[in-house]
Formats: structure tokens, sequence, C-alpha cells
């Protein structure tokens, strides 16, 4: 654990989990009144947290900033804000359960106090979460900054944050066990599995799942790779016979996404996130309007015209968008230039050099592919920042749709042309070849050496202390110089570069690698590298990133099976090129070209059909579900049978409800807030309207009065 945890008010000493930094030129009175939010008892609007000024460094500098707070709580603060989020542990009966401090004892791994029932990346997500429900009361301005307007019932933090007055919110790490988990997973080269539970239990289930991906989908293509090498070795020149590699090609893609599905939802159900109920999405802190009442949330918030919104991804960001689709288009027709230019100069004199020379346009292809996806997507940011999204699904949404689109067509649009322009099957494995060769080796620097290069000339003189220190003193660094060394970390932005560059290569692997078998050799190869690269920035280069409790890959894997629809048109029309196949049909052209097309729609019939015969969860969990469910129906009839029924309402004006789900008695999820007409199925099938406009419920278990009021 970190060194030299301050005291509380009371003389109490906490862990620092969370760390908040404000601009150096706050107002005093804003920093005493947000201190004071987060101390404040939740009834009273607060957040009931621990909070502390970070004292001086070593030698600190006159530069640094003075406010720099660290956040903690007290263990029953955040095993109440466990439930409030919907956290789900493992029960005594192997199920995984909504935790309920009124049943704390019944879940398995609580012994004690429950100072060691969450992990330390659970309890920085409850206080996130806990900070950023943090809502004005009414306060019509942050204190000493006037042009700060507050508008009741939003969310204070992420108000500071869109006015640059909160610089950062992030966690700390935790030394010890990042040491264990660095050496368990990159710190020896070793041909064994990911210690997934130790990544989730750290960073989180999202962070989590990506690795299990990455991992999952390297040895997927193992068993390409195994054809490949001698299909590469004994047919290198006799591109004829690719119909196979072809085939295998189209069944392959399919069966990997769907048993992929079948894999995230055990472990999602194993890690408690599979029945979790999603949160109220609040605004983000970057959407700007004109202050209306909101009709859901009953508050005045500013209000975006939808119309409006449409009219600048219409009229600006769609043509934006594909003007960047013909620049692209425009590159790639100088490179068939000069791909016609250094085979000229290849068959004037043929020579090494020369040889060498028909690879040089397609190396510089490769980067300008890679400047190019880069400078689009500051691009594609900025736009979709200027769109004006309200919730921060949707402006992802939009994000992921314009990069993917721009991305692939920069990165196949010359491969498409090669293979059914052109029809040159010898200058098609070579530009694959080189693409994605040349393309691997930047994103390795880029994502790797270049960040970890950046981070230590940003640090280089708060490294020399350290070292200084370690060698003088063997000890851990203080508390202060700790966290001001992760504060200048860069901040990690996610997954979404990480699984950009696993489509990508998906994409080279599924259409073309029937002409360059060697594409999944490579690819695997790429795969055991990122591992351990990405490992290496996510424990040394970045700030540590707040836990994610996702589910699933989310909207990637929609893109991976878009992509695999796409491969299995690509290798169909492959197929129909090639001289076996055209042999059969040598006096009709346009025959062959039906027939491809009626086997091509076959084959996309039986993917559709696979992808639903094969269940998405595995039977076992849709048993344990369905017994949860089952369980939930018969705890209620028998709570409405022996008390009757009541006709709760809601002391505000907000109607919305705790999803609810009875276990043994007991609630099981109260923690997630839902409209009315979103309520939990199985509650709600139960439930019946009343002349109060609410549905009617009985007195079930340990029902918070906090929300509801009979």
């Amino acid at each position: 654990m970190v060194q030299g945890p301050p005291a509380d008010s009371s003389g109490s000493r906490f862990t620092p989990l969370v760390v908040l930094e404000l601009a150096s030129d706050t107002n005093q009175d804003a920093i005493a009144w947000l201190l004071s939010r987060i101390r404040d008892q939740q009834q009273d609007g607060g957040a009931e947290l621990l909070v502390e000024q970070l004292g001086p460094g070593v030698d600190a500098q006159e530069k640094e900033n003075p406010n720099v707070f660290l956040v903690g709580a007290t263990w029953q603060r955040l095993l109440s804000g466990a439930e409030d989020v919907g956290l789900f542990k493992e029960f005594n009966d192997g199920s995984m359960r909504g935790f309920t401090c009124a049943n704390k004892h019944d879940f398995k791994d609580y012994q004690g106090d429950g100072d060691s029932f969450l992990s330390m990346a659970e309890c920085q997500y409850i206080i996130k979460h806990l900070l950023d429900t943090l809502r004005a009361k009414q306060e019509t301005h942050v204190p000493g900054h006037s042009e700060v307007k507050l508008y009741p019932g939003k969310s204070i933090v992420r108000r500071l944050q869109s006015k640059g007055i909160l610089v950062q919110v992030f966690p700390l790490h935790e030394k010890e066990e990042l040491k264990r988990l660095s050496f368990s997973w990159y710190g020896k080269v070793k041909l064994s599995l990911q210690p997934l539970d130790d990544i989730r239990h750290y960073y989180g289930e999202g962070q989590a799942l990506y690795f299990c991906f990455l991992e999952y989908f390297t040895f997927a293509l193992v068993p390409m790779a195994l054809i490949g090498v001698p299909y590469y070795l004994f047919d290198w020149e006799d591109y004829d016979k690719y119909v196979i590699f072809a085939a295998f090609n189209l069944v392959w893609c399919t069966v990997i996404l769907e048993l992929w599905k079948r894999c995230s939802a055990s472990l999602a159900y194993r890690w408690g996130t599979l029945s979790r109920k999603k949160a109220f999405e609040e605004p983000r802190p970057g959407f700007h309007g004109v202050l209306g009442f909101n009709p859901v949330t009953g508050r005045e918030e500013p209000l975006y015209p939808h119309a409006k919104r449409l009219l600048r991804i219409y009229l600006v960001s769609l043509p934006f968008v594909l003007l960047c689709l013909y620049l692209s288009l425009y590159v790639m027709m100088i490179y068939f230039q000069m791909e016609g230019w250094a085979l000229s100069v290849h068959d004037q004199e043929p020579s090494f050099w020369t040889g060498v020379l028909l690879f040089i346009p397609s190396i510089i292809y490769a980067v300008v592919i890679e400047v190019m996806n880069l400078i689009y997507r500051y691009a594609a940011e900025f736009l979709t920042e200027w769109e004006n999204h309200r919730l921060e699904s949707s402006y992802q949404n939009h994000l992921v749709l314009k990069v993917l689109v721009f991305n692939f067509f920069n990165c196949f649009a010359s491969l498409f042309y090669i293979a059914f322009v052109m029809q040159d099957m010898v200058l098609l494995r070579q530009s694959l070849a080189t693409l994605l060769i040349t393309s691997q080796i930047l994103n390795q620097f880029m994502e790797a050496f270049l960040p970890y290069w950046l981070q230590r000339r940003r640090n280089k003189k708060m490294m020399r202390k350290v070292q200084k220190r370690r060698t003088l003193e063997d000890k851990e660094l203080p508390l202060a110089e700790q966290v001001r060394l992760e504060a200048d970390m860069s901040t990690y932005l996610g997954t979404f570069d990480d699984y950009l560059e696993l489509f990508l290569l998906f994409g080279y692997v599924s259409l073309f690698s029937c002409v360059y078998p060697l594409a999944a050799v490579l690819v695997v190869l790429n795969n055991i590298t990122e591992v351990y690269s990405d490992a290496f920035k996510m424990c040394r280069v970045f700030k540590r990133p707040f836990s994610d409790p996702a589910a699933n890959i989310g909207v990637w894997q929609l893109a991976f099976e878009a992509m695999s629809v796409i491969a299995v048109v690509t290798n169909c029309s492959l197929i129909g090129m090639s001289p076996q196949v055209k042999a059969y049909f040598p006096d009709s052209e346009s025959q062959l070209i039906l027939w491809t097309v009626a086997i091509e729609h076959v084959l996309l019939a039986f993917k559709f059909i696979l992808s639903f015969l094969i269940p998405d969860v595995p039977k076992p969990i849709q048993i344990s579900l369905a017994r949860l469910e089952f369980e939930s129906l018969e705890a209620l009839k028998k709570k409405r049978s022996l008390r009757g029924g009541k006709c709760w309402k809601r002391r505000s004006p907000v109607s919305r409800f705790a999803p609810l789900s009875l276990a043994g008695g007991g609630l099981v999820n109260p923690g997630m807030e839902m409209k009315p007409l979103d309520m939990d199925p199985l509650v709600s099938a139960k439930g019946s309207q009343t002349s109060c406009g609410v549905r009617q419920w009985s007195e079930i278990g340990q029902l918070p009065s906090s929300r509801l009021t009979p």
C-alpha cells in the first residue's frame, strides 16, 4: 500500500485511493466549498468521503500545484456505495448476486468487517461514482467563480471538469500489488495464459476483457497459421490453389466470433457484470446548450436541439468524411503510379537494388496510411465533440463509426482495387505483406516505445530523484512524490486504439490472407508482442484508469461481425476469380458471376443460421440466471401474501426506482436507478398500476427508506 496515508479530521487514518487535482489558480472559497461538499453527510447532499490536501514533497518547488487532494472512504461508506452502484459479488451458493449491506454476511468472501471484501479497483470505482453523483443544491454558481454557473441537481464534478477548474481525477497505483501483477504479467517471457483474474482485480472488467479478447484472437489464429505455413511453402507461386484456404476463411471468421460471445458471457457472469444493470447516464462534461426543463430528470439543465445536431452531422461531418475518403483514394492512385514506375525501372534493368525498389512504394504508402489515420483521428474527435452529443455512449458510437469507415477504406481500398480491378495476385500478395508488416512495426513504435520515451523525458528530473532515493535508502517512494509522479504520467485513453488495431489485423487476415497465407503467422507474432507491450504501458507508462464494469466488448463486437460479412463476400469473389472455378464456365462469364453470387448468399445465410444456432450465453449460465429469476418471483409472492401490498411513492419529483431482484428473502440489486417504464421485468411483471401513478409494491426486505416512502 502507498506510504504515509494522512489522517482525517477525526484523527483516524485512511488509505488514499483517488487523487483530485484542481487548477493552481482556483479560488480558495471554491476549494473550501468543494471539500465541504465531499465531506458532508449523505443525507445532507454530500458524498461522505474522506479528503485531505497533499503535502509538499521532498525538495518541493514553488511551481508545484498545491491544489492536489487525496480522497478515501471508510469501509462502511464503501460497502454502502457498492450497494448503490449495484455491484455483483459471489453469494454463498456460488451464484452472482447484487450486493446489499443487509445481506452482506451471506456473500462468500465477506469476513469480519469486510475490509478485504472489495478490491482496490472496486473501491476506486465506487469513489468515482460518489464524486460524479455529487449534485448542486441551491447554488447558482461556484463560490469565487461567478462565471461558472450551477444548476440544481446537476453533477458538480462534471461541471468543474468542463470549465477547467478540476484538472484531473485519477486512481492511485498500489505499488506492491502492481509489482506482483507486473511480474506475473510481463516480467518474464513465458508460454502461459495471462493472469486475467488479477488484471480484472487491479484494472477492472473492461481492461480484462480486452486482454482476454487479445489472447482469444491469438489462439484462434493458430489453426490458420498452422495451415498457412505449409500452404505458403508448397504453393508459393501457385496462386490458383488458394480456393481451399479461402473456403476455410469463410467458416473460421464466423465460428470464432460466435464462440467469443460465449467466452465473454462466461467471464462476465463469473465477474458479476453479465446481469448488472446499466446506470442512468449523465450528460458528458463537454455537453452544452440552452437551459431548459428535462422531462426525464425533472430538473433544469442545458438542452440542445436534436435537429440542430443532425444538421451538423449531415451537412458538415458527413461531407468531411466523404472528402477524406476522396483524399485517401487520390493518395492510393499516386501509390499505383509509384508502383508502375518501380516496375518499369526493374523491367528495364533487373538487379538486386531494383528488386528492393519494388517494395519501396508499398512501404511509403503504408507509412502514409498510418499518418493519415492519425490525422483523421484528431479531426474525427474534433468533429464529434463539435456535434455536441449529450451522452458519452452516443459520442463514442459516432466517433467509432467515423474512425472505422475511414480506416477501413484507407487500409483496404488499395487491396480491393488490386484484387478485383487489376486482378494481379502477385501484386496483391506483395502489397498485403508490406502493409501488414509496416503497420505492425509502426504500431509497436507508437504504442509502446514512443509513449515510454516521452514519459521518461517529461519526468526525467523526478526519475533521477526516484533512483537516488532507492539507491540510498532502499525504501518506497514517499506518498507526495508518488502522487505527483503519477499525476505527470500520460492519461490512458481507453481501449479504443487497441481494439481498432485488432479490427484492422482481423481484416487483413480474413479478407485476403488466402493469397498470402503467412498473414496469420505474422499477426500471431504481433499479438504475442502486443500482450507484453500493452501490459508494459499499462503498468509503467500511463496513469491507472478507473475500472470499467463491462459485460462485453460493446460496439466492437458489431464491427468484427460486419468485417466477417465482408470477408464472406471477398473470399467468394476470390474463389470465383480462380482459374479452377473459371474452367467450369469457359463460355459464360455472366453465368460464373451468377453462381458466385448465389453461393455467396447461401454462405451468408449459413453464417446467420450458425450465429442463431450457437447460443451467446452457455446453457449452465442461462439456467443460473433463470433460477435467480424464479427465486425472485417466489420471494416476491411470499412477501406480498404475508404482508399485503402498499402503494409506494418517491419523496423527490423524479420517478425513478431501483430495479429489484430478490434472492433468499433479501434484495439483490437495489443500487441502480431506472425510470418506471424501465423496471426490472422480474418485478414489473408482478406490479400493477395504482391511483398514485406508480406500480404497487409490497414491503420487501430492507427497502431503502431514503428512496421510497409509503
